[in-house]
């Protein structure tokens, strides 16, 4: 029996999260490994935008401090637990976006993208200067979550760093298997269709405005739930989670492995995790370093690592 692309998919991620701590020399491996959980979650929101629907955006980062201010905010001022803040985050992410994604969305090229970076910058000086809110630069706490307790209490004593590996890659399977059945759906393929080409795809029956709004409006919960994971994962938050660089790394991040596969940019928000965590032996010219290799990736691997990669192996097995 084959399995279809999906199941293997989130298979070889599933087994890829599991097996890796038996080589783990240290729990600050774990550490790094929730980390790229965390920005894998919000990469793949960005493949559902760019990768399926061909839109870009460059103020994503801004969801993402929504999500992570809810989960500070709303325990201490409305009294919710911190996982019913992170829902509420999503949902408020979701409501903005909706709000948002119906003017910007209307623009293209490099207007869409400055206009999304407007939107992130936004809400970056927002959580900055509202200090008696937000802590402002300073940052503030985040209550703990509480789920290792419960766990603890049934016989599953995990340590933080394990706990917080194990939970979001969880959540990060449970995201990629939304993002790949999307991409099968009815939705999908429409959201498809339009990054081929909106005149093509709004002669046929596209309702174009709609399914761009649609993929907005999801990526833009992707960044929330990925905001709420760092700062619960943390206990502390700054508006650093909202800010202009932040959202460049996410792109990057979905382009460097492949916009269009969800594999893909799980790849991408691996490598640029870890990377500058290898690159340390080259000190200050760790950055130079850096960007040497994202350049070189992207001028002999357009499409990204996974996806030329994957049609190089089919190249050579035909």
């Amino acid at each position: 029996m084959r399995l279809s692309s999906k199941a293997t998919t989130l298979l070889l991620l599933a087994a890829v999260i599991a097996i890796a701590p038996v080589f783990f020399p240290s729990s600050y491996y774990f550490r790094v490994g929730s980390l790229i959980f965390v920005n894998g979650l919000a990469v793949t929101g960005l493949v559902i935008l760019i990768g399926y629907a061909g839109q870009i955006s460059l103020g994503h980062a801004g969801f993402a401090g929504i999500g992570a201010y809810a989960c500070a905010l709303a325990p201490v001022h409305l009294g919710l637990h911190p996982a019913l803040a992170a829902v509420l985050g999503a949902a408020l992410s979701a409501a903005i976006a909706f709000l948002v994604g119906r003017p910007i969305l209307r623009l293209k090229g490099y207007y869409l993208a400055v206009a999304s970076l407007g939107f992130g910058i936004l809400v970056s000086m927002v959580l900055s200067n509202e200090a008696q809110l937000t802590g402002g630069p300073d940052g503030m706490a985040v209550p703990e979550l509480g789920l290792r307790a419960v766990l603890k209490a049934i016989g599953i004593d995990l340590s933080n760093t394990e706990f917080w590996y194990a939970f979001s890659g969880l959540v990060l399977v449970v995201g990629a298997w939304l993002a790949l059945n999307l991409y099968h759906s009815p939705t999908g393929r429409a959201l498809r269709a339009l990054h081929g080409s909106e005149v093509a795809a709004r002669t046929v029956g596209v309702d174009v405005a709609h399914y761009k709004l649609v993929a907005f409006v999801l990526s833009a919960v992707y960044a929330s739930v990925s905001g709420s994971l760092l700062a619960l994962q943390n206990k502390f938050i700054t508006p650093d989670v909202a800010g202009f660089m932040h959202s460049i790394e996410m792109v990057t991040m979905a382009v460097l492995g492949g916009a269009g596969s969800v594999l893909g940019a799980i790849l991408g928000a691996a490598i640029l995790t870890t990377l500058p965590q290898v690159l340390t032996v080259f000190q200050e010219y760790e950055q130079l370093m850096l960007g040497l290799v994202m350049m070189l990736v992207m001028i002999f691997m357009r499409e990204g690592l996974l996806p030329s990669i994957a049609r190089r192996i089919r190249g050579r097995a035909e």
